[in-house]
């Protein structure tokens, strides 16, 4: 193959083995950008915002978009891939960052109804894959579960919370508090969410 062909092959972004690590990393980094960009506007605009919105965030043309994301529900549902990534990544690092295991806690939670704003319309996005949308619904228990628990363990470790808290079972409470929150620009979930898990200290039960 020739150096021509397998810049074309690169900038397409196939991972193949004439493709140098730098240009695999900036494809990777370029749609990094993109999906973060998706994900702000469709917090501003939900998920049925007009491509050249989410292009105009991203700084790329309509076409880079739907090379990368032929159909809509392709980049919806790498947004929320990217977006549970992120969120699952987040626990750790706050757990080393955050004053308190409690204070990790409460930063990680803020991380997640972000997460959750986005999530919005995802069902509609996907109206015709139930199967798709299962999947996805296992990928988001199997990667965030544990990190939530691993943050509840750590604060009632460090004896800041009760020890009967699960992790689904917050999470479930969280994901209630946000229903809705999109169609009610009035309705402040956040705040609702911040006095939950201000809730969990021992101190405010004991």
């Amino acid at each position: 193959m020739s150096t021509r062909a397998r810049e074309r092959t690169c900038d397409g972004g196939h991972r193949r083995a004439g493709c140098s690590p730098r240009k695999r990393a900036d494809a990777r980094r370029n749609e990094q950008a993109l999906l973060e960009a998706a994900a702000a506007v469709f917090v501003r605009s939900g998920v049925q915002a007009p491509v050249r919105e989410i292009a105009a965030e991203a700084g790329v043309g309509m076409g880079t978009i739907y090379r990368h994301f032929p159909q809509r529900a392709d980049l919806v549902i790498a947004v929320y891939r990217h977006q549970v990534e992120a969120c699952a990544a987040a626990g750790p690092a706050l757990l080393e960052s955050a004053p308190t295991p409690h204070a990790a806690l409460g930063r990680w939670v803020r991380l997640f109804v972000e997460f959750l704003v986005t999530k919005h319309g995802l069902a509609g996005a996907m109206r015709d894959d139930d199967a798709g949308f299962a999947a996805l619904h296992g990928y988001f228990l199997d990667r965030l579960v544990p990190v939530c628990a691993s943050l509840l363990d750590a604060a009632a470790a460090a004896g800041e919370i009760e020890t009967d808290v699960s992790a689904l079972n917050l999470m479930h409470g969280i994901g209630n508090l946000c229903i809705g929150a999109d169609k009610d620009p009035g309705y402040d979930a956040g705040r609702l969410v911040d006095l939950l898990v201000a809730g969990l200290r021992r101190s405010a039960v004991g």
